[in-house]
């Protein structure tokens, strides 16, 4: 069954990888790690290790299970290109979002120099999949706006920023390339403040650019309460969704499960 998701832009969560390591200040007060330490030592439980990084092999072929058509947020408990991740295993998770076209894949990380790389290398494969879309997170001008030349110069066919958790004023952007814009601030304990001309320059930009503008939320410590609208109005755009093709029968589903195990067990 797909793990659905509350996360505003996704429909679900897809982890073949549990746990990774900090390395900006984006990460200070990371939502995972939160979460996944909480059952740090249950017995049986998916977190039973905590946030410690972890491949989780047998989550691979999920995405192939699923009858409806879903966008899915690849690691939302990791970073699929963690350093310690195996590029064999990267690959891997690429060949099941490249067999499961059905569905739109959102690939999310911090570390963009390696994805650039893999995707002018390895991965040139997963660069031409219209239903995987790659994108970097962006916090502030030192370690965030860099990533946006990195992602702009890898392959891809759609591109996207989420710029969350937005920590300071990251300036004039340039969004050439660049296909989708997601906005937000920090919630839970600690959450760091955003300021409203912060989220308006970054909107204004977007539609001097055309470019789909999501703003997923103000944040805070209760960010029920402080909601997601911006000057009186929600802004939910996405870039345009391809359907490729339609949904797979249950036995098309299963046979192309089978043929990606047995494409993954080759390559092992």
């Amino acid at each position: 069954m797909a793990q659905g998701s509350k996360i505003e832009w996704t429909d679900a969560t897809w982890n073949p990888v549990r746990g990774c390591t900090k390395i900006s200040p984006g990460c200070k007060h990371c939502y995972a790690e939160t979460f996944a330490e909480r059952f740090r030592g249950v017995p049986g439980h998916p977190y039973e290790q905590g946030f410690d990084l972890r491949l989780v092999p047998e989550k691979l072929t999920e995405p192939l299970r699923w009858p409806n058509r879903k966008m899915v947020f690849v690691n939302s408990m990791s970073d699929l290109f963690h350093e310690d991740i195996p590029d064999s295993f990267i690959e891997q998770v690429t060949r099941v979002m490249q067999a499961a076209k059905w569905h739109t894949f959102q690939v999310l990380t911090k570390r963009a120099d390696r994805m650039h790389e893999l995707l002018h290398g390895k991965l040139a494969f997963g660069s031409e999949c219209e239903n995987i879309w790659w994108g970097v997170s962006v916090e502030n001008r030192k370690h965030g706006v860099p990533r946006i030349g990195k992602l702009r110069t890898a392959p891809a066919r759609v591109r996207f920023l989420s710029i969350e958790p937005l920590l300071e004023d990251v300036g004039k952007l340039d969004l050439n390339g660049i296909h989708w814009v997601i906005v937000g601030g920090e919630s839970g304990p600690g959450a760091r403040p955003i300021k409203p001309e912060w989220v308006t320059s970054l909107r204004d930009q977007c539609l001097k650019a055309s470019v789909p503008f999501f703003f997923k939320q103000w944040g805070g410590v209760q960010k029920l309460r402080t909601g997601r609208e911006l000057e009186g109005k929600t802004h939910d755009s996405f870039p345009l969704r391809q359907q490729i093709g339609s949904v797979p029968s249950q036995q098309e589903r299963a046979r192309a499960m089978r043929d990606v195990q047995a494409l993954l067990k080759g390559a092992a």
